[in-house]
């Protein structure tokens, strides 16, 4: 069986991508499991190249081919922000109920429709050869007015899909994992994976 680096140490994202691949045929590893004390500096301009930086020092770094990605929650009334910056807004020791008191402070008085918001994932499958390729996927909806749900982690629970009627933080993980940013990058990630086996097997 193959094996795949995960190039996270956030729990949340470990877990996530655990129960997607679970039926993929590669052995999932991280960073902790192979000794690799890795500290990339996020200094691209979008999720896809700061996503590429972590895919490509884990795969030089490990010999494996590698998973890494970045993601974050743009909220169209402040200008996209949190952004790329998202972990690290707006210091990198702020918590995410500090956030959140941030968000509500500068939305209030807004009506849902100028709440817009998404979640942005992009996923960089990169080999210790140079070879590279790079996923997406987006979902979106409003800021909730107050925070609602203890699933998930992050921006979750004020992240409010009007379709479901209910933030990200109160789906379980199989319908998360169904409309989420990541969930989509992931099954496109996926079919990547399943072409690269498929390759390595008829070689």
């Amino acid at each position: 069986m193959s094996i795949l680096l995960v190039a996270t140490t956030n729990p949340g994202k470990l877990r996530e991508y655990r129960e997607i691949f679970v039926e993929l045929p590669f052995g999932l590893t991280t960073l902790t499991e192979q000794g690799i004390d890795l500290d990339v500096e996020e200094t691209g301009a979008t999720f896809a190249e700061n996503a590429l930086l972590k895919a490509r020092a884990a795969a030089e770094a490990s010999g494996l081919l590698t998973l890494a990605d970045d993601s974050g929650l743009e909220i169209d009334a402040l200008g996209g922000e949190p952004g790329v910056r998202s972990a690290r807004w707006p210091t990198p020791d702020t918590s995410y109920p500090e956030r959140f008191k941030l968000i509500f402070a500068r939305l209030a008085g807004l009506p849902p429709e100028q709440r817009a918001a998404r979640f942005r994932c992009a996923i960089a499958l990169a080999r210790p050869d140079g070879w590279h390729e790079i996923v997406e996927g987006v979902v979106e909806g409003i800021i909730a007015d107050a925070p609602r749900g203890d699933k998930g982690f992050g921006y979750d629970p004020i992240f409010y899909v009007p379709a479901l009627g209910s933030t990200t933080a109160e789906l379980s993980p199989e319908e998360k994992h169904r409309i989420s940013h990541r969930g989509r990058a992931a099954r496109a990630a996926r079919d990547v994976l399943l072409r690269l086996n498929a390759g390595s097997a008829h070689r």
